[in-house]
């Protein structure tokens, strides 16, 4: 009997969407919600933007998108999806040309403005070299950067404004025979960007790529997400993220795995329950928490560890997590394993122990999955 069975009021009921391909990455359907991110580094660089995604990859980015603003950046793209171990999205503005470049490059997607791409005509142009390549396209739409008709007609960027704009879009894909696609509708205003994903997901069954443009830096831009995405997750919308934060480009996978675990919609790696510490605490709280979890950080087992402070909420917490430490006194705590208590030990063993305990379940899990393919 799976948990969400036993407990109805935990379940998502995600909206239905079609599936497509982001090179050998599934998108939409019962695919699970991918978590993307993007590069800041120069893309002519292509030795750090290929250790930047490099990067990316590791911390459990499922797709990373690259900027190719010029011709020298088209070139590198060959070389960098060569040694990419994730398919890549190419971000295009302002210049067609640059979108047809890196599909020959072999990019897995092509990131297209409607505000800013050209006429008709010209997408065109970028519709074809996805086809001759087997390319998927996304729909970019950004209040920012509507189209000069639509303000002029609304007045100003609105969600009836930006789902217009994605509509127009999907029509002349569609009408040139192109089904491979997805599409987003950001705004930096939360409400915006909620309305206009709400009226986007009633008009089509396209996949939706989720995202809160320009959020801001790392704490403002993370709560700012959590709050836009999160909402729209719970509602069933999103197939597929990407946090926007002024920060390293891994802290935006990162973030996108938290709202994900959060909600039940991915599960990947350690998920500390941990109490934000008082007077009653047996040992230091938020310094044990910090140290962990950088000493976790290469396990990408999905499971669950609680570290509590005291016996207040501890045992009860550590019941349903597959490790647990809890605080008591004399400079000692409780282990617990598989939600029982286990053993005594002391806090000046904790860390290195609790952090052999998680890579022995790991192992087990990850034995147990094994045996059962």
């Amino acid at each position: 009997m799976s948990l969400n069975h036993i407990r109805p009021w935990r379940n998502i009921y995600r909206r239905k969407s079609r599936q497509i391909m982001v090179g050998n990455v599934p998108v939409g359907g019962d695919a699970p919600i991918t978590v993307q991110t993007m590069t800041n580094t120069l893309t002519t660089d292509a030795k750090a933007t290929i250790e930047q995604v490099q990067a990316c990859a590791e911390a459990g980015a499922d797709i990373v998108r690259v900027s190719v603003p010029d011709e020298d950046s088209a070139k590198a793209m060959k070389e960098i999806v060569r040694e990419s171990p994730v398919p890549l999205v190419a971000d295009i503005h302002f210049h067609y040309k640059r979108g047809i470049e890196a599909a020959e490059a072999g990019a897995a997607c092509l990131r297209i403005n409607p505000g800013n791409i050209g006429d008709a005509k010209r997408v065109k142009e970028v519709i074809k070299a996805a086809k001759d390549h087997n390319c998927s396209i996304r729909i970019g739409v950004n209040a920012g950067s509507l189209e000069k008709h639509l303000l002029e007609k609304y007045g100003e960027p609105c969600p009836d404004a930006m789902v217009e704009s994605g509509l127009d879009h999907i029509r002349i894909l569609q009408d040139n025979d192109f089904h491979n696609f997805k599409i987003s509708c950001k705004a930096s205003d939360v409400f915006m960007a909620a309305a206009a994903y709400q009226g986007l997901a009633d008009a089509t069954d396209a996949p939706i790529h989720l995202g809160i443009t320009e959020a801001g830096g790392l704490t403002s831009g993370t709560i700012k997400s959590a709050i836009g995405l999160g909402n729209l997750l719970w509602m069933g919308i999103g197939d597929t993220l990407r946090v926007s934060l002024s920060a390293d480009p891994v802290e935006e996978v990162k973030v996108g795995y938290e709202i994900l675990k959060s909600l039940g919609l991915r599960h990947r790696g350690v998920n500390i329950i941990s109490c934000p510490s008082c007077a009653r605490q047996g040992f230091d709280v938020i310094k044990t928490v910090e140290t962990l979890e950088k000493r976790l950080e290469h396990i990408k087992t999905p499971m669950s560890l609680s570290i509590i402070g005291c016996v207040v909420n501890g045992p009860g917490e550590a019941l349903m997590t597959d490790v647990g430490f809890t605080g008591g006194g004399n400079g000692a705590g409780m282990v617990y394993l598989a939600g029982a208590q286990s053993h005594k030990l002391s806090n000046a063993e904790m860390v290195d122990h609790i952090v052999e305990q998680v890579e022995a379940k790991a192992a087990q899990l990850d034995a147990a999955e094994q045996a059962a393919e």
